[in-house]
């Protein structure tokens, strides 16, 4: 089976042209070697790629056609990291009411703050 349609039958990929736009940039990875969208799949592969996050699965199952998520969740094994959590401290770059436009400098600090820069 074809990496980018596992991809999507599983649920890991929004749609199998996302799943495509990944490989031909070089984030997905089988077995630690980069691959084109068409790569034959098989089960005990091991599929690295990134998203907002870094994920490492097993391939379990090659499943021919696109599952419910109960399903596509048991055709791999995820073997990456939990995501990081994330704390709330409040919203970032929080202004007084009638404090005017920020200036250039505290915009620099606001975009800082929201991870913009």
């Amino acid at each position: 089976m074809r990496v980018d349609m596992w991809l999507w039958t599983v649920r890991l990929a929004k749609s199998r042209s996302v799943a495509t736009a990944w490989c031909r940039a070089g984030r997905v990875r089988v077995n630690g070697g980069s691959v084109k969208a068409s790569a034959t799949l098989r089960t005990g592969d091991r599929v690295t790629f990134r998203t907002d996050r870094e994920r490492d699965v097993e391939v379990v199952e090659l499943v021919p056609k696109r599952v419910g998520a109960p399903e596509a969740a048991k055709a791999y094994v995820d073997h990456s990291p939990p995501p990081p959590e994330r704390g709330f401290a409040g919203p970032a770059g929080l202004r007084d009411r009638g404090a005017g436009r920020p200036t250039k400098r505290e915009r620099r600090e606001i975009d800082r703050l929201r991870g913009r820069a």
